[in-house]
């Protein structure tokens, strides 16, 4: 039997406490309980997209304040993951998801009131300290409360469509709440959904036994957030004008050297916070990479899509979120039909193949022009949502099915790693890939041009924000020069996605030519 047979991990330490297990109705109600918990951090990761452009001119925010905003919650989420899967295996990941709760919803409160872009970056930035509890958690209980793996497959399927519909209904939800509010009704939606969920998660989720002992490592953890965000900040930095390439490099010289620092420390700590072990498995290897680059693509992309639709192609939030119902809709489709297909033909072949559709989707996106959409457009975002989200669905299957009970959370802190450092870093990645196109591509009369910032070349919304403040025939000068470029730069993010996604498929199907995910049915 291979060594990467998942239930040759399943049971518990010799001497580590068993879960009791449930019965058949309480282990669906936790599962619901627990869905309903993860819908506003899934939903917070899309939401602010459609909101961009609002509260750019609302706070008057630069091209860096928009994409600080928008990535500090997956970069610090993704920074703060591991220490919280591994604290989560020590006190319970009940007690993690409560708390977790509670601090999202003050985060919330102060995003919504928010004053400035700055206030907003930090309150951002604690709305991530909550969600870095919630997430390693959920998973974790579903791994407890789950131990058949057919079962467990399914409820990772469901898992798998409440995440890939609520980041979809993202940008619908912020349409809807933009048409009769401000821009931090995003936020403040949080507040009511949130006193909810607690007294129902603080009933239904039960006490788990399983708990890993030892000390939690904040030193390791303050090592590893600041070699992510020393690393982010340098690559997003040296492509802005007028940076200092000493500066940036000593800054990244930095990161890397802090992160390499935490690779040995996990490596000769008697007690690291990340078993590095783990991804000796192919399915945690594949599984990690795959979150890391489709959810990095689709961030780029779909915020990409959402500035095309509002700044050029003037439509409101709503008509934005509306355009992107196809993916929602294929989405809700393909968690579910994940498990049948895993265990019908295979992890390896189901990856790939959906892989490479998404691949193709994407391109057919990049060639398509978002002024006529039709049918082409249509089929390519149904494709999208549908091949991703069975994609996503069945590599958790595989990682939060590799690894014991008692180890859940440090697991689901690696899947979820990928997801939010991938979306960080999609950001971040594309966005530098749209700034530097869009500056090449934008194309404004030289007397216009010396009246202007430095800035207003970096990002459409630094232009839109200058014809804004210009007015008049300059202003619409600006404004159409602006929207020319973006269009012409938007179809390479589309492009190189689609290339990213379509490598990535025929790396997968190298990557588990030696893994059976059949074996899961032995035991």
């Amino acid at each position: 039997m291979s060594t990467d047979n998942p239930n040759t991990h399943s049971a518990p330490p010799q001497g580590a406490p068993v879960q009791k297990r449930l019965s058949k109705g309480a282990r669906w109600r936790v599962l619901i309980a627990v869905m309903v918990a993860w819908l506003p951090i899934a939903t917070d990761m899309t939401i602010l997209h459609i909101a961009v452009p609002s509260l750019t001119l609302s706070l008057q925010a630069t091209g860096t304040e928009i994409l600080w905003i928008i990535d500090i919650y997956p970069l610090i989420i993704a920074s703060l993951l591991v220490p919280m899967g591994t604290q989560g295996d020590r006190i319970g990941p009940r007690k993690l998801l409560l708390v977790g709760l509670l601090i999202f919803m003050a985060a919330s409160l102060a995003a919504a009131f928010s004053p400035t872009a700055k206030s907003l970056i930090m309150a951002r930035g604690l709305l991530a300290v909550g969600g870095a509890m919630i997430i390693p958690s959920v998973l974790a209980i579903i791994r407890i409360t789950f131990d058949d793996w057919k079962e467990r497959a399914m409820a990772l399927g469901i898992w798998g469509t409440v995440s890939t519909v609520a980041a979809a209904m993202g940008p619908l939800a912020g349409g809807l709440l933009l048409e009769h509010f401000w821009w931090g009704s995003v936020f403040l939606i949080n507040v009511p959904i949130i006193l909810i969920i607690l007294p129902l998660a603080a009933h239904l989720l039960p006490k788990p036994q399983i708990k890993a002992k030892g000390t939690w490592p904040i030193g390791q953890a303050l090592t590893l957030a600041a070699g992510l965000m020393a690393t982010v900040y340098a690559i997003k930095a040296v492509f802005k004008q007028g940076s200092s390439m000493l500066l940036c490099g000593g800054v990244l010289a930095c990161g890397i050297f802090l992160l390499a620092l935490f690779i040995r420390k996990q490596l000769t700590a008697r007690a690291p916070m990340l078993d590095l072990g783990l991804f000796r498995m192919p399915a945690i290897r594949v599984g990690l990479v795959t979150a890391l680059i489709v959810s990095g693509a689709l961030a780029g992309v779909e915020l990409t899509i959402a500035q095309e639709l509002q700044f050029v192609l003037g439509r409101t939030p709503l008509q934005a979120g509306i355009f992107m119902l196809p993916i929602m809709a294929a989405s809700a489709v393909g968690g579910p039909l994940a498990g049948k297909l895993v265990v019908w033909g295979g992890l390896r072949s189901v990856c790939t193949l959906s892989l490479l559709a998404a691949g193709a989707s994407l391109a057919g996106l990049g060639f398509a022009s978002f002024h006529d959409a039709g049918w082409l457009v249509f089929s390519c975002m149904v494709i999208l949502g549908l091949s991703l989200s069975i994609g996503l669905t069945a590599s958790s299957i595989a990682i939060m099915g590799s690894v014991p009970p008692e180890k859940g959370g440090a697991a689901g802190s690696i899947e979820a790693l990928g997801y939010d450092l991938g979306a960080g870093l999609g950001i971040t990645g594309f966005g530098v890939l749209l700034s530097v196109n869009y500056s090449a591509a934008l194309r404004l009369p030289e007397y216009i041009r010396q009246s202007l910032p430095h800035s207003v070349v970096d990002s459409i919304s630094d232009t839109m924000v200058a014809a804004e403040l210009a007015g008049g025939e300059k202003g619409k000068a600006i404004a159409e020069a602006g929207q020319m470029a973006f269009s012409s730069a938007h179809s390479t993010v589309l492009l190189s996605a689609a290339l990213l996604v379509f490598l990535l498929g025929l790396w997968v199907f190298n990557g588990l030519r030696h893994y059976n995910p059949k074996e899961q049915s032995k035991g």
